[in-house]
């Protein structure tokens, strides 16, 4: 099984809705033989045709005088992967015809082998046609995203800045890591972090003190760095949600998950942090985290937080609230994302996000705080979510400005994060 072979196995598993991406091509490449480049190829392949998948699909369609519609879903992901080879790999035409037409025969038959075959050395002669002249029709077939997608973004960052926002998105994001600073400074890690991975490049983030940014580091549980606890993974829009939170005698992490955000508080100077979520799995997970860091003051809670009477303490000086969202913040990382979110459940999320919030804010005591965060960019889960809470709950202010990242300004996820005191 080639680079290719991998790939196409990895997508197909992804549009089936079996898995995600990550999960899925980490245990492909872990069953596989494959090289290091080859595994390269396979991860930006299985990235790249996901990302790009609406202008490979127009770029092909092009081509095919009846479309693409009677193609079975194991042709259609060979033709994809021919297509961004060819289109955005520049990889030599002739390998990445010859590997798709194969892969089509074996699933489809010699004679869609054949209409593969055409398709492909046209798009490799011809390219692909011009770009569509309106903003929303270039969002949807350029950039490829979905209609409704394309329309909460320029709702959101404006159409000056939408296709500068959505080509971002489309960008493979560098890794960026997190300094734990009470066991090292970051200048000491960048130092060995060069040492160990010289051909990685390594950039330190303007945006908060223990924030790194590393592209071509190869995997980061290797990582020496990683495995003494010097370093963890974790984007730095979320690191600054941390910082919004910052360090306090009692915190509540709602909705902790791994324990990225209840860590880092912990490294900030937390004195103990609760760190609440519905999967044990998580929960079990963020407590390694916590172990490999050497941190101490953690206790993680299995709770459904909508539910009274949970087993939290009755008052926080700090709850934060890290809710699930539509993820949209996040597509360069997940981009199958964008195909698998409904319009429809946006609502739905927004509705949970009322129902937490409204549940978490007898635990903030009063003069304590309030930190809100999503990553993700509509309005219904950000600051329309904000002004709602405060317009019920008189006895919490806005403290401060609200916090709003985006790839294509800040080379981050796309965050938003409001924070609010609870009045004495």
């Amino acid at each position: 099984m080639n680079a290719r072979d991998v790939a196409r196995q990895v997508l197909r598993r992804v549009e089936q809705g079996e898995a995600y991406a990550t999960l899925a091509l980490s245990g492909a490449l872990g069953r596989s033989r494959l090289s290091p480049a080859d595994r390269g190829l396979a991860t930006e392949i299985v990235y790249g045709v996901l990302r790009h998948r609406t202008r490979l699909d127009r770029a092909l369609a092009a081509h095919a005088a009846r479309g693409l519609g009677g193609l079975s879903a194991p042709a259609k992901i060979a033709l994809r992967v021919a297509a961004y080879q060819i289109l955005l790999l520049r990889v030599p035409a002739h390998a990445a015809i010859d590997d798709a037409v194969e892969a089509v025969k074996r699933t489809a038959g010699t004679r869609v082998g054949g209409f593969a075959n055409a398709i492909l050395r046209r798009v490799a002669t011809e390219g692909e046609p011009r770009p569509p002249a309106g903003l929303l029709e270039r969002l949807e077939q350029i950039h490829s995203l979905p209609a409704w997608l394309a329309r909460e973004l320029v709702a959101a960052v404006g159409e000056g800045e939408a296709e500068a926002a959505a080509e971002a998105m489309n960008r493979p994001p560098p890794v960026a890591l997190r300094v734990n600073l009470r066991r090292a400074t970051r200048a000491e890690v960048v130092a060995r972090l060069t040492a160990e991975r010289p051909s990685a490049t390594v950039e330190v983030s303007p945006l908060a003190e223990e924030a790194l940014l590393v592209r071509g580091g190869g995997a980061l549980d290797d990582l020496a760095l990683f495995q003494e606890g010097l370093v963890t993974a974790q984007d730095v829009a979320a690191q600054l949600v941390g910082r919004m939170c910052g360090p306090a005698e009692r915190i509540l992490d709602a909705c902790a998950g791994v324990g990225g955000k209840s860590t880092h508080l912990l490294e900030l100077g937390a004195s103990s942090v609760d760190a609440a979520d519905v999967s044990r799995r998580k929960l079990d997970l963020a407590e390694d985290a916590a172990r490999r860091l050497g941190l101490s003051g953690l206790r993680t809670v299995e709770v459904d937080l909508t539910r009274p009477g949970t087993a939290l303490a009755a008052e926080y000086d700090r709850v934060l609230l890290d809710a699930p969202c539509s993820g949209l913040g996040v597509l360069r990382r997940h981009p199958e994302g964008k195909w698998r979110r409904r319009p429809e459940e946006i609502g739905e999320l927004a509705a949970l996000q009322t129902r937490l919030l409204d549940a978490l804010a007898p635990r903030v005591r009063p003069g304590g705080a309030l930190i809100y965060s999503v990553c993700t960019f509509t309005a219904v889960e950000g600051p329309d979510q904000v002004a709602r809470f405060l317009d019920g709950h008189p006895d919490f202010a806005r403290d401060g400005d609200d916090l709003r990242t985006w790839p294509h300004r800040h080379d981050t996820d796309g965050f938003y994060a409001a924070r609010m005191v609870r009045r004495a």
